[in-house]
């Protein structure tokens, strides 16, 4: 296993490479949400690709969203805003964007900017809601 991502979730996945970053997107559905599997760094480069793939799913009429960020390495100012921007999209639709994370380096980044009072975030995929 690379330090960017583990083996065998290649299907289905979307890779973005500019300035040396990655960003790894997998979607699947499953009990009646759609689960965006995130990993390695979600920045200024990268995070435009997390935006449009939340934007195509609910302009798709997807409005139950899981982001499991726990293969995610970096996220920064941009990654957060593309977040809310996206809690924004869903909540006009009555749905929902939970996030699943367990990284305390990532949860600190929530706590600090009061986001972990915005967003439900979830230990597990399993935990969450539908899932």
């Amino acid at each position: 296993m690379g330090a960017r991502g583990a083996p065998g979730r290649d299907r289905g996945m979307a890779r973005m490479r500019e300035s040396g970053v990655d960003l790894s997107l997998e979607t699947r559905h499953e009990g009646g949400h759609t689960i965006i599997e995130v990993g390695g760094e979600i920045d200024v480069y990268t995070a435009p690709k997390l935006r449009d793939c939340i934007t195509d799913l609910v302009g798709a009429g997807t409005y139950d969203i899981i982001i499991d960020l726990e293969a995610v390495e970096f996220l920064d100012s941009t990654g957060l805003g593309v977040l809310v921007g996206g809690l924004k999209k869903v909540r006009a639709h009555d749905g929902s964007l939970d996030l699943v994370c367990t990284q305390e380096r990532l949860l600190k980044i929530f706590r600090i900017t009061g986001l972990a009072k915005v967003f439900v975030i979830h230990d597990s995929v399993g935990l969450a809601p539908g899932a």
